[in-house]
């Protein structure tokens, strides 16, 4: 299990081979009016069998003399004759195609996962066809069937459920590899952080101050990261002799931090510091205690996990347990390529402290 990495400042309190391996029915022309141009047109054009264009367009398996190869691609670009992909990936057996589905392409921190995931898989040859289940749990499942239809190399999933319904994927033998996850899933490679540890050090940072009193912004309880999250917020006040801070649980998102903040000012024993488990939790929070003119952080502290760009440019920017997305993207990739027979297993990666002025460290 690896540590959490702190990054802490002094602390002052206050995308010719244009073809290659392309095997397929023709697609369209380009203009309108003329039927599509079809493989055996070619061949007619350049004088050569249709067998003899497959070979050119898929580099394979046989070898064409130069010239022939000369005049079958003079052909192809005469007529307008364009490969069909899709049909390249039915021939071959492979699309160089790998599906991502994301629980939430609203968030920030997802946003900026699937980019480096975009990132690490172009750099291996592939490309990515993104889906979004929007947190809903039938949409998830729907989205898998739809990419693995489609024939993707391999599936990264963020799921809204700790144990998802991958039997299509299993089926088509189709590799999944497991997206923010706190825990292994039993027959599927995973990526993640240690969520309760770096729970723990973020809230333990709040008890630094001084604070007695801290909260809790949370989401729906029983997700295995949100309980982690829950449950390192929890060990860091016992193991100081301290009673749990008030919970407040709301739905995803920055209007949900925002409710949870305005839960929290109406409570008459508020706290003084509080750790909300998302960065948009956060940023609804921090509205809501603009809004009551309560001063950040010297009336109320905060600090968050994901750590996205977006936290650092709130007013105050955030103190935040940061997740390494470029990391998790590479290692996600990789996990994908490893040999069929290779034994899963689950990547825990570091989380980085990043201190700014929400907790009280540097001044405003």
């Amino acid at each position: 299990m690896t540590s959490i990495q702190r990054r802490i400042p002094t602390c002052r309190t206050g995308e010719a081979s244009h073809w290659r391996g392309v095997e397929m029915d023709a697609m369209r022309s380009p203009h309108e009016d003329r039927p599509s141009i079809t493989r055996k047109d070619v061949a007619l054009h350049a004088g050569v069998s249709t067998a003899v264009v497959s070979y050119v367009v898929n580099e394979g398996p046989r070898n064409v003399a130069p010239a022939t190869r000369a005049r079958v691609l003079e052909s192809i670009s005469s007529l307008g004759y364009r490969p069909n992909a899709a049909a390249r990936a039915l021939k071959l057996g492979v699309s160089e195609l790998v599906g991502l589905v994301l629980s939430d392409n609203a968030n920030p921190y997802f946003a900026e996962f699937s980019r480096a995931i975009e990132k690490a898989a172009t750099d291996e040859g592939l490309s990515v066809i993104f889906t979004n289940s929007a947190l809903v749990q039938g949409q998830e499942h729907m989205q898998v069937q739809k990419l693995v239809s489609r024939q993707v190399d391999g599936l990264l999933l963020a799921s809204t459920e700790d144990d998802p319904n991958l039997t299509s994927a299993k089926e088509a033998n189709v590799r999944v590899v497991m997206l923010d996850r706190s825990e292994p899933l039993r027959g599927f490679s995973s990526v993640g952080v240690n969520f309760r540890e770096a729970s723990r050090i973020a809230v333990e940072h709040l008890i630094w101050h001084g604070h007695r009193n801290i909260g809790l912004v949370s989401g729906s309880p029983g997700g295995l990261t949100t309980s982690a999250r829950e449950q390192g917020w929890a060990d860091a006040l016992r193991a100081a002799g301290l009673p749990l801070g008030p919970i407040v649980r709301g739905e995803w998102g920055r209007n949900g931090g925002y409710q949870s903040g305005l839960e929290l000012l109406a409570d008459p024993h508020r706290p003084t510091a509080v750790y909300a488990i998302s960065d948009l939790q956060a940023i609804g929070l921090l509205r809501a205690l603009h809004e009551a003119h309560i001063d950040i952080p010297q009336s109320m502290a905060v600090v968050s996990f994901d750590g996205s760009s977006e936290s650092e440019y709130s007013w105050p920017p955030l103190t935040v347990m940061r997740q390494p997305v470029d990391e998790m993207a590479r290692a996600a990739i990789a996990a994908l390529g490893r040999p069929a027979d290779a034994t899963p297993e689950h990547r825990s990666f570091t989380a980085e402290f990043i201190v700014r002025q929400s907790c009280g460290c540097l001044p405003i």
